[in-house]
């Protein structure tokens, strides 16, 4: 029995826990590729442009080789030459010399390489090692803050996706593509869009004299569409969206951080069935209404359209929802209402005017990733309230609110115009304006510009071409199964259509 125990005692107990750190883990590196690739640099005079676009000071893991690594990168600015002895000279002239060892370690450097003939492929190593770093760092930086109780989580979440947006933001890279490719694919869009009988390359609105002017909304495009309040911003883009939704097929989602799911289904509701909005909240509908609900609300249903209300949603989120969206349901157009109340994933800015910029700028890369069109609403600056005349009421460029940046990052900038908002009842020809709206196509990177006429039906919060006029009349019969089924809501009743599941995306 003792030499059982001796033998009990003498074994190594197995570890109780499983997720204990490993202790003296050093961190990704690779010292001696970083030697080979800065002893490459000061032999070659062409090697910095292989790598200058892969590495930063910061890819290096050793500090003396950031240093020496930052001194070439000011001599390429500069467009000095780079070898032993102008690296020398710069180290003096940053007082970093002896620091990273004299020129003796320079001359070390350029003993230990032959030639930069493998010096791309050594930079890709040294920018995943890296990346790994970076990756390690961002997650221990999580784990400490998670077990900190008087953290806030929520906080701790802006403040992760904002980091690892950074991290991943400065990873992207993209291959430049030799041009055969890319003219085969130009050609073979130029095909398809002859063999359309609309002769158009992009997506459909619905909007006849716009689409003839953009040729539809075209994969990658960024295009804003501003108005002052009032004017029907999310009118106009939920019109489009139930034109390109139901009459075309195009899968669409639509962002909204301003109202809720409910609320856009009930103003889809009252845009596709042309009942009043107040009917639709307080359900006094007459009978023919009820009728008129059952029958058009039908258009709607199975329609490939997504909602997502999530408020004050940022730039992380919406990559991630953005990606999941086409890969899983093939969303061809991303729409945002409206790019003001988005956030740039907790990120510190020195004003409102650089995180609209950033906000500006992710949402053309996302659409340059996804190659879809993203429609994005703005809202625009009070210039237009203080200009006389019916002309100083039209929106300009200059009005676009809170950042150039918005002008600069869009391929196509719309401005949605009302003149009867400002009782400009006629043009200057004696035209009526009752009832119309100006697209006005103020910026077009691939096209022309130019304005374009829709009728605005307030009562509906619809825009549809001038020459559609589909109404109901209150003496049409209709099949209904609401009628026939069940009597209508009692007088008080609210009407409720088409509550959301609670979930991110309600297609309807």
């Amino acid at each position: 029995m003792a030499d059982a125990n001796n033998k009990t005692q003498g074994r190594r107990k197995p570890k109780e826990n499983n997720l204990l750190p490993d202790i003296g883990r050093v961190q990704p590196q690779a010292r001696e590729l970083e030697e080979a690739i800065l002893g490459a640099l000061m032999l070659e005079k062409d090697a910095y442009s292989l790598v200058s676009d892969i590495l930063k000071p910061e890819s290096f893991y050793d500090n003396i080789h950031q240093i020496i690594y930052r001194a070439i990168v000011d001599l390429a600015v500069r467009q000095a030459p780079i070898d032993m002895l102008t690296v020398v000279e710069q180290l003096k002239k940053d007082g970093e010399l002896e620091s990273v060892g004299g020129p003796v370690y320079i001359a070390q450097l350029t003993e230990k390489v032959a030639s930069a003939a493998h010096i791309e492929f050594h930079a890709r190593i040294i920018a995943q090692k890296y990346l790994a770093r970076e990756l390690i760092s961002f997650s221990s930086l999580v784990t400490n803050k998670a077990f900190d109780e008087t953290s806030d989580v929520d906080d701790l979440m802006q403040e992760a996706e904002s980091k690892l947006f950074e991290i991943s933001q400065g990873n992207v890279k993209k291959d430049v593509t030799q041009i055969n490719p890319v003219i085969k694919e130009a050609l073979n869009l130029l095909e398809i869009a002859a063999n359309r009988p609309e002769g158009l390359s992009g997506l459909q609105t619905g909007f006849t004299p716009l689409d003839k002017i953009t040729s539809g909304w075209q994969n990658s495009d960024l295009v804003i569409i501003a108005a002052r309040p009032a004017m029907g911003k999310t009118a106009f883009v939920l019109s489009m969206a139930k034109n390109m939704a139901v009459s075309y097929g195009y899968p669409v989602a639509l962002f909204s951080l301003e109202m809720s799911n409910v609320q856009l289904v009930n103003r889809l509701i009252v845009n596709t069935c042309e009942i009043p909005g107040e009917k639709i909240k307080n359900g006094q509908l007459l009978p023919y209404e009820w009728e008129q609900l059952d029958f058009k609300i039908k258009e709607l249903y199975d329609a490939p359209l997504y909602i997502d209300d999530t408020p004050s949603l940022s730039v992380f989120e919406l990559r991630t929802k953005a990606r999941r969206l086409v890969r899983e349901h093939g969303i061809k157009m991303i729409i945002i209402d409206y790019l003001q109340l988005m956030n740039a994933s907790g990120m510190n800015y020195g004003s409102r005017e650089q995180e609209v910029s950033m906000i500006s700028r992710s949402l053309k890369g996302l659409a340059k990733e996804l190659n879809i069109p993203i429609i994005a609403l703005s809202q625009l600056n009070r210039g237009v309230e203080g200009r006389a005349g019916a002309e100083g009421k039209r929106p300009q460029l200059s009005d676009l609110r809170e950042s150039g940046a918005i002008e600069q990052d869009a391929d196509m900038v719309c401005f949605i115009h009302r003149p009867e908002y400002y009782k400009i009842f006629e043009d200057d020809k004696g035209n009526s304006l009752i009832g119309l709206a100006e697209i006005i196509i103020a910026k077009h990177r691939n096209g022309a510009t130019g304005d374009v006429l829709l009728r605005f039906k307030s009562e509906f919060a619809r825009f549809q071409n001038i020459d559609d006029d589909y109404n109901f009349g209150a003496g049409q019969n209709f099949s209904s199964k609401i009628n026939s089924s069940s009597p209508a809501p009692a007088s008080g009743q609210d009407f409720q259509p088409m509550q959301g599941s609670g979930n991110d995306f309600v297609p309807f």
